[in-house]
């Protein structure tokens, strides 16, 4: 990827050395960790950012991007690339501070990496996984081109509900 990708309000760019700080003040939030996996540890400390930005930094290449805004890291998205028959297959996802909710900078920054992934990379298919309470996440990932292809029943478990998710996807003609 070019080091960064421009958003009208921020930018994508690689994580840095220098980032933990902003990145443990905004993932440190429920409403944040509510809609993401659990390998997203709540609370979320300095200590978690150190080992992410540490982790950020020795892989090649960047699949993992921190989201910009106002001169800081406060959220991240990423992909994760699949192999085997699904080898042409990626998953996104993404987060941003609750401070930068509601202006459009996630649906932004969702755009931009797809147009990236499916135009730079040997990537055919992106899909996202919504857990069904997350509208907000529906609707960033239909802005970006997006559709919504099922819900996949019952098949997560977060903060001690079953839940459903919604699946969606964004594919290259």
């Amino acid at each position: 990827m070019k080091s960064e990708l421009r958003l009208a309000h921020g930018r994508v760019r690689a994580w840095r050395d220098g980032d933990q700080a902003s990145l443990a003040r905004h993932a440190n939030d429920r409403e944040v960790w509510i809609n993401l996996r659990d390998r997203f540890p709540h609370p979320y400390t300095v200590v978690h950012a150190d080992a992410w930005i540490g982790e950020m930094l020795a892989t090649a290449p960047v699949r993992n991007w921190a989201i910009e805004v106002d001169g800081e890291a406060a959220g991240g998205i990423g992909i994760t690339e699949l192999d085997d028959i699904n080898r042409h297959s990626a998953e996104i996802g993404f987060w941003l501070g609750r401070r930068h909710w509601g202006r459009g900078i996630v649906t932004e920054a969702v755009r931009a990496l797809s147009e990236y992934a499916l135009a730079e990379l040997e990537v055919l298919r992106l899909f996202a996984h919504v857990f069904d309470w997350n509208p907000a996440s529906a609707r960033v990932l239909e802005k970006a081109g997006f559709v919504r292809e099922g819900v996949l029943r019952r098949s997560a478990i977060k903060d001690g509900r079953t839940i459903d998710q919604f699946l969606y996807a964004r594919v290259r003609e």
